[in-house]
C-alpha cells in the first residue's frame, strides 16, 4: 500500500472514531456510570468513596501546607484558592490517564465476544472519570467562591475541553501500549508520580521565572492545564496569557500525540483479541 493510501487510511480511521463515538455516545455514557459504581459495589458506601478518596486528598496536601508548613498564601491569594483548582485538575488527569491505559484490558471482552468499536473504550473510563472531576471541581469552585474568588466560566471551560483533549490524545496511546506489554502500566505509573512534582501543583511557578528551568517546565502540557485552570480563579481573562507561545505548543503536543496515538492504536487492535 502506498504512503498516500496508508495516510488516507489514517484519516479515514480517525474520522471513524469521531463517529463512533456520536453513534455509541448513549450506550458509553451508561458504562461509563456503571465502570464508576462498580468500582466500588462491594463496599457499604458504595459509588460515594470515589468522592471521599480524591476530597481526602485533597484536603490532607492542603492542611499539611497550609498549617504545618506555613504556606498563608501564594503571592497575593490565599493558599487554599491556589491550591484546590490545580490539585482538582490533576487529580483529574492522573485518574484518566491511569484508568485510560487499563481499559482495553479491563473490557476485554468487548473486544473477543462482542462486535463493539474498540476504539471507543477508552472513553468508558474516561466518562467514569468525569463523573469524578465534576464533584472535586465543583467543591474547589464552592470554597473559592467562599473566600470571594469569583472563577471565569470561560477560561473553566476552556481549560477543562483542554484537558480532555490531552488525556484523549495522551491515552490513545498508553491504552494500545499497555494492552501489548501489560508491565507499561508500571512505567506509565512511574512517570504519573514523577510528572506531579514536576508539575506546578503544591509548588508556584513564579519561583523558576527568569531561569531555564522555567521555560522547560512550560513545555509541560500538564502545567498549561493546571496553571491555567488556576488562572481562572485568580485573575486570569485570556486564553494564553500567562503562557503566550506556549498555548500554540500545547495544541502541537495534542495533535502530534493524537495522531501517533491512532497510528498505534489502529496498527495493533487487530491483535488485541489475541493478547487478552
Amino acid at each position: 500500500m502506498s504512503q498516500e493510501n496508508l495516510n488516507a487510511t489514517d484519516k479515514e480511521l480517525s474520522m471513524g472514531l469521531f463517529r463512533q463515538l456520536y453513534e455509541n455516545r448513549k450506550l458509553i455514557f451508561q458504562m461509563g456510570k456503571n465502570d464508576f459504581k462498580n468500582k466500588y459495589a462491594s463496599t457499604s458506601l458504595g459509588a460515594v468513596w470515589g468522592f471521599i478518596q480524591p476530597l481526602v486528598f485533597m484536603f490532607m496536601y492542603m492542611f499539611v501546607f497550609q498549617f504545618i508548613l506555613k504556606q498563608g498564601t501564594s503571592g497575593n491569594y490565599p493558599y487554599v484558592v491556589w491550591f484546590l483548582p490545580g490539585i482538582a485538575m490533576w487529580m483529574f488527569f492522573n485518574d484518566a490517564v491511569i484508568n485510560g491505559c487499563t481499559s482495553i484490558r479491563s473490557y476485554s471482552y468487548l473486544v473477543k465476544k462482542i462486535v463493539f468499536p474498540i476504539g471507543t473504550i477508552p472513553f468508558i473510563t474516561l466518562t467514569s472519570s468525569m463523573i469524578v472531576s465534576s464533584i472535586v471541581m465543583g467543591i474547589s469552585i464552592f470554597i473559592c467562591l467562599l473566600f470571594g474568588f469569583v472563577p471565569n466560566l470561560l477560561l473553566l471551560l476552556y481549560y477543562y475541553v483542554a484537558a480532555l483533549f490531552l488525556i484523549i490524545a495522551l491515552t490513545r496511546v498508553t491504552a494500545a501500549v499497555c494492552t501489548m506489554l501489560p508491565d507499561f502500566v508500571k512505567v506509565v505509573e512511574i512517570l504519573m508520580q514523577l510528572l506531579f512534582w514536576f508539575t506546578p501543583i503544591i509548588w508556584n511557578m513564579d519561583m523558576l521565572s527568569g531561569s531555564n528551568l522555567g521555560v522547560i517546565a512550560m513545555v509541560n502540557p500538564v502545567a498549561y492545564i493546571v496553571t491555567g485552570f488556576r488562572e481562572a480563579f485568580v485573575g486570569g481573562n485570556t486564553i494564553g496569557a500567562y503562557y503566550g507561545l506556549h498555548t500554540y505548543v500545547f495544541w502541537g503536543l495534542v495533535v502530534f500525540f493524537f495522531l501517533y496515538g491512532e497510528y498505534i492504536f489502529n496498527k495493533s487492535k487487530n491483535q488485541y483479541a489475541d493478547v487478552l
